[in-house]
């Protein structure tokens, strides 16, 4: 056991060397200041530190400089999403019938597998639809096997709905019907062995289709006629669905910078807005609109994607901040959000950051990373309690990535240690 009197000592102990190793706002400033020195002239710097509950700014350089955020752009397509349509929306893949009456085990008529918006929907998801068919006691189907997709437009590619692009990063057609994020594995025999390559499909509705009709036959269910493409009428049966919420698909995008999804979510946000499709015009309008409601720093902002790939996308530190703000304040959403973030040495793209300091799991943030950018956003607990929130963007011609990154986190560790 432990006497009365050692503890006194220990405590004395803990709560000097916490003063030791505690910093003034004024010592944190000159400690990023340092920091910053050492970074090459030719590098833009944007940052932004803020206490959203004191309403103080802790330091600021070229706050309002529109610059490339990279991946956090992904802050405003979850935050938006989740903003305008809740945590507990859902994300869906649905199969219906326009025949009514299936008591009989036959649909006279089609089958419609039509996607609203539910980019993780996979071969699984479509064998568990054929298992609901069975249940339900489909054993024929007179009609054809319809994808549908109108959800979202049919500009699948971000280099034609971004005039001008030359994305470093492509990704599979972007569409409201996907499976298997719009890929497939071809095999080719090369001599004696098979090459494995994983390629883009071209047309995802028929694709999807296609591959449901092949499912249904497999576990037979004969269909008469043949996989194509068309608009599910108004009055059809719904048979099964397949869904995810909000709330977990912004975890996986933000967590891991799923680009894929991140566009997929980007223009569900346009349809939803829109209540006509989902494409770039009303996804964009729609997030404009928010940080216009919102009171956010607009000026130099420009989104033109929901991943961030593009380097057309120039937001400012002071607006990333300041959406990051207005969700610290939405009691409804703040929690989803927050959760949705990368834990600093724990988890997504920061599980290997800030490893044995006192940032690790009090940082809450989204990266960001393209050729010659990095950036860095998100909420801090700092040692005595206070929450922080910081936006960091670097655009850079010398040096590496890495770097960039070490010296975001020492300005994150550093503000551990702030003390109002």
């Amino acid at each position: 056991m432990i006497s009365l009197r050692k503890k006194i000592i220990y405590l004395i102990i803990f709560l000097c060397s916490s003063q030791i190793f505690s910093s003034s706002k004024e010592e944190v400033k000159a400690e990023i200041e340092n920091l910053l020195n050492n970074i090459p002239v030719s590098t833009k710097i944007g940052m932004l530190i803020y206490n959203p509950i004191l309403r103080d700014t802790i330091f600021q350089l070229n706050h309002t400089m529109s610059m490339i955020p990279a991946s956090n752009t992904k802050l405003f397509t979850t935050a938006v999403a989740l903003a305008n349509l809740n945590g507990s929306f859902e994300i869906s893949t649905k199969i219906f019938s326009d025949d009514f009456d299936i008591k009989d085990g036959i649909i006279n008529g089609n089958l419609y597998i039509k996607g609203f918006g539910n980019s993780t929907f996979s071969s699984d998801d479509m064998d568990q639809f054929v298992l609901d068919l069975k249940r339900l006691g489909i054993k024929h189907i007179n009609g054809n096997i319809i994808g549908d997709d109108t959800y979202f437009d049919n500009v699948y590619k971000r280099d034609d709905w971004i005039a001008d692009e030359v994305a470093n990063v492509k990704l599979p057609p972007i569409s409201a019907l996907t499976v298997d994020r719009n890929r497939k594995i071809i095999r080719k025999r090369r001599g004696r062995r098979f090459r494995t390559s994983i390629v883009a499909i071209e047309n995802p509705p028929l694709n999807a289709a296609t591959i449901l009709r092949t499912k249904l036959i497999a576990n037979g269910i004969t269909v008469e006629k043949n996989a194509r493409t068309d608009i599910t009428p108004g009055k059809v049966l719904e048979l099964s669905k397949s869904s995810i919420s909000l709330r977990d698909l912004i975890k996986l995008i933000n967590k891991h910078s799923d680009n894929f999804l991140a566009e997929g979510l980007f223009k569900t946000i346009g349809a939803e807005a829109s209540q006509v499709e989902g494409n770039a015009f009303y996804s964009t309008q729609a997030i404009l609109d928010f940080i216009d409601d919102n009171g956010i720093y607009s000026t130099g902002t420009s989104i033109v994607d929901g991943s961030g790939i593009s380097r057309f996308d120039q937001i400012t530190p002071g607006a990333i901040v300041g959406l990051l703000e207005v969700m610290y304040f939405d009691i409804n959403n703040y929690s989803d959000f927050y959760n949705s973030l990368s834990i600093a040495g724990v988890d997504g793209t920061l599980r290997h950051r800030m490893i044995g300091t006192l940032a690790e799991s009090n940082f809450r943030g989204k990266t960001g990373s393209l050729n010659g950018v990095t950036s860095l956003a998100g909420y801090l607990r700092t040692k005595t309690g206070d929450d922080l929130i910081v936006s960091i963007i670097f655009e850079y011609l010398k040096g590496g990535s890495d770097y960039y990154k070490s010296i975001e986190d020492d300005i994150i560790e550093a503000l551990c240690n702030l003390t109002e």
